[in-house]
């Protein structure tokens, strides 16, 4: 299964809403906090080229933030880690 990416901000509430969605479907997730570590910060705007949080991969994709999070499950019908592999909320 891909690896899925949060960067974030610990007082940002689209980044708590995008990481509990993520949990409400089961899903683990490595959660980056960038607001006191400029080097992970750099990292994620040299990746993507934003300065907004939250950002999200899964894997090497990247998805956006929350609202891109929320249209990717609306357009899948649930979250779609690859090709193969779609986690709806009735299989958790």
């Amino acid at each position: 299964m891909n690896t899925i990416t949060v960067f974030h901000k610990d007082y940002c509430p689209y980044c708590r809403n995008a990481r509990k969605t993520l949990e409400a479907y089961g899903l683990q997730y490595q959660a980056i906090e960038v607001t006191k570590n400029p080097v992970e910060f750099s990292n994620m705007v040299a990746r993507i080229g934003r300065r907004t949080v939250p950002q999200i991969f899964f894997g090497d994709t990247h998805i956006g933030g929350y609202e891109d999070l929320r249209q990717h499950i609306k357009r899948n019908k649930g979250i779609r880690l690859d090709k193969s592999n779609l986690i709806t909320r009735t299989n958790v």
